[in-house]
């Protein structure tokens, strides 16, 4: 080996050097170098992990929003209907009470022109018995008593009014 340049002193004392360097790198440098790469890879791990949690979570979530939102679309729906039955049935009692006015009204009306036209006849019978007791004294230039003149008229006047009730 001589031949080829080599001592044998020298290959031993830099085998002994490479061991001593490669102990020395397995443990100042080697060590810490997987030490820090277990340590990232388990930061990673537990990201991984926080991702797949949180997705999880924010699908979850989504469902229940979802739901809820259904939910309320739905009592909404229901809200509506319900004012709508509470309108319609305002609406209803409103007419009834309408129609209650009206036909209280129109019987008002009715008993109004009864009795003005019961007035008006009996004013009318009043005028007629009177143009008629100075028509027959005209007529007779006498006076005559007056309560037989009256009974006259009035029995003349029920037999007139009797044949015009119907209208």
């Amino acid at each position: 080996m001589e031949a080829l340049g080599i001592s044998i002193s020298g290959l031993v004392t830099q085998i002994i050097s490479f061991l001593i360097l490669f102990g020395l790198l397995y443990v100042l440098l080697y060590k810490p170098i997987l030490r820090m790469l277990d340590e990232r890879s388990g930061k990673i791990r537990d990201s991984l992990e926080t991702a797949q949690k949180a997705r999880e979570d924010a699908d979850r979530s989504q469902k229940e929003m979802s739901s809820q939102i259904e939910a309320a679309r739905a009592e909404g729906q229901s809200m509506i209907a319900q004012a709508r039955e509470v309108a319609d049935r305002f609406r209803e009692e409103e007419l009834t009470k309408a129609r209650a006015e009206i036909e209280e009204e129109r019987i008002r009306a009715q008993t109004n022109i009864h009795r003005e036209r019961d007035a008006a006849i009996e004013e009318l019978r009043r005028e007629f018995s009177g143009l008629a007791i100075t028509a027959a004294e005209r007529v007779l230039e006498h006076s005559l008593d007056e309560s037989i003149h009256h009974e006259l008229i009035d029995k003349v006047l029920e037999e007139g009014l009797k044949s015009t009730e119907g209208y």
